[in-house]
């Protein structure tokens, strides 16, 4: 009966250990940096930037900048809504499924005839997930340069002829 149950013993042992994940037991080197990659599934809005500085502007100057992005994701990306944070600010945003891999633009305008320096976002409703996307907007308008009144309609002045 002894050597039975040494023998279940044994065997459960050897079993646990075989099924048992494998882990790494090597110290890891300092300032290395572990990753832990995931395989990213569903549509994954990638962007070259999330804010756009328009700079200092004269008012009345161009209102629209874009932002360009790409799905990286393995399905097509959805935008459901775009939303500025104010109505000054008016996103424009394509309405069809954009597929892996590929490009498309998200327009914003600004109302570049208010005159201050500004900060505004659009907030993204996408098929990535629970987060929404937040672009930013920023810059100053200055009033446009005053332009030189005309020339005074003509007087006359003791340089000018006079008839007599």
């Amino acid at each position: 009966m002894k050597k039975l149950f040494s023998l279940l013993t044994i065997l459960s042992v050897v079993t646990t250990f075989t099924f048992a994940q494998e882990k790494s037991t090597a110290p890891t080197p300092i300032g290395q940096v572990i990753e832990l990659q995931e395989e990213a599934s569903g549509a994954i809005m990638t962007f070259e930037a999330t804010e756009v500085n328009y700079g200092v502007i004269d008012q009345g100057s161009d209102p629209l900048r874009k932002f360009h992005f790409t799905n990286t994701g393995t399905e097509p990306l959805v935008i459901k809504n775009a939303k500025g944070s104010c109505g000054c600010t008016v996103p424009k945003y394509p309405k069809e499924p954009i597929l892996p891999g590929e490009s498309s633009v998200i327009e914003v305008r600004y109302d570049t005839k208010r005159i201050g320096k500004f900060t505004k976002r659009v907030t993204l409703t996408t098929n990535e997930g629970s987060e929404k996307r937040v672009l930013t907007i920023k810059g100053e308008v200055n009033k446009p340069p005053v332009e030189p009144a005309g020339v005074p309609a003509s007087t006359p002045s003791i340089f000018t002829p006079q008839g007599n």
